[in-house]
């Protein structure tokens, strides 16, 4: 199964292209994926106390988390799609990952303390949108994203798509960029 997790607020933008570009490139595969739509879902990023007194122990309070958690288990692949703002994820992701990523769904740890991955996740694929150029945000997804987020749990196989120059690039540079898309789907 693939899950794709998709972190733009507005379906008209080109992260919306992006996903119609995979999600079509998978039914013409015929192959099964299933999609978590964080700002369809409504789903809230921030950390409650509620959340935060059960995190600990591998609880949540927001039953999303949950249906998120079981869709992500049952994930061979995993294919991540957000803007970068700032320099970084959306708020909407970060809050993903900091929810979801519990202990007893994406790890657990060992008497001394290690953590052990409870994914098994072989192919992560991380499709981006950026305006500045691509080399500027390595540090941010090769360096903090993968190593420290993804590998840990299991999400294996990291490759790191971006299409730089969105906003104000041509058309033909978004036009390559779902092409090549489809051919690595």
């Amino acid at each position: 199964m693939i899950t794709i997790v998709f972190s733009h607020p507005w379906h008209g933008s080109f992260n919306d292209a992006i996903l119609r570009t995979i999600t079509n490139r998978l039914d013409e595969t015929n192959r099964k994926y299933q999609l978590i739509d964080l700002p369809a879902d409504d789903f809230n990023p921030a950390m409650t106390q509620l959340d935060l007194r059960l995190y600990s122990r591998g609880g949540t309070a927001d039953p999303l988390v949950e249906e998120y958690g079981a869709m992500l288990k049952i994930s061979a692949e995993v294919i991540f799609i957000f803007p970068i703002w700032w320099g970084m994820m959306p708020a909407i992701l970060k809050g993903f990952f900091d929810k979801v990523l519990l202990q007893g769904i994406s790890h657990s740890y060992s008497k001394s303390g290690e953590l052990s991955p409870l994914f098994n996740i072989s192919r992560t694929l991380i499709i981006t949108t950026s305006q500045k150029p691509t080399k500027l945000f390595f540090p941010f997804i090769k360096g903090y994203f993968i190593p420290t987020i993804l590998t840990p749990v299991g999400m294996n196989g990291a490759e790191w798509h971006n299409c730089d120059n969105t906003s104000y690039g041509s058309q033909e540079n978004r036009e390559k960029f779902l092409r090549h898309l489809s051919e690595i789907i």
